[in-house]
């Protein structure tokens, strides 16, 4: 997912300057992306001015300086609206940031491509444990080193296949209710 998407998205609900885009990243977006440095944003930002994704205007601020509010264009919600309906490829690893970024926005701009959303996400991590649940799991060993321990790795690997499967099966459940109150509203 690029990060662009993510500011387009956010100055879709309101007017911010880099510095509230970087503010909200890092309390309320701090599961949507990882560190969002203030020069990457302000990078970008200018980016999408140039490409006429986004407008500011300058906000005078009393004994501070000045600020930029940056807004949405018509080209820049044509770009955020082509983004949000485009054909989500779920990757291998459930609970992704571009999963819960794109869910997150596209609820609040288009509920039927949340839907979809939804749909692809679950139908993917369905068949995927249908594919994988039962499989044998194996951890072979040919002249480990001396420290290596067979059998607590293995009881490791176990315990580790364990947690992901309930993990799994909640991320599941959680698309179904979501799924459920999608179609409700």
């Amino acid at each position: 997912m690029k990060f662009e998407y993510v500011l387009l998205a956010l100055l879709s609900f309101r007017p911010y300057s880099g510095y509230d885009l970087r503010k909200w990243l890092e309390v309320e977006g701090q599961f949507l992306r990882s560190r969002a440095h203030h020069s990457q944003i302000y990078r970008l930002l200018g980016r999408m001015v140039t490409d006429g994704w986004v407008e500011f205007e300058v906000d005078p601020r009393e004994g501070r300086p000045d600020a930029k509010l940056y807004r949405l264009t018509a080209e820049g919600r044509r770009v955020l609206l082509e983004w949000v309906r485009s054909p989500y490829e779920p990757p291998s690893r459930f609970q992704d940031v571009d999963f819960m970024s794109r869910f997150g926005f596209t609820v609040a701009l288009d509920r039927q491509a949340a839907k979809v959303l939804v749909g692809t996400e679950l139908e993917y991590r369905r068949a995927q444990v249908a594919r994988f649940r039962g499989r044998p799991r194996t951890l072979r060993f040919e002249n480990p080193v001396p420290e290596v321990d067979p059998d607590m790795a293995r009881a490791a690997f176990e315990r580790m296949h364990e947690q992901g499967a309930r993990s799994v099966d909640l991320w599941i459940t959680w698309l179904e209710d979501t799924m459920r109150w999608l179609e409700a509203e």
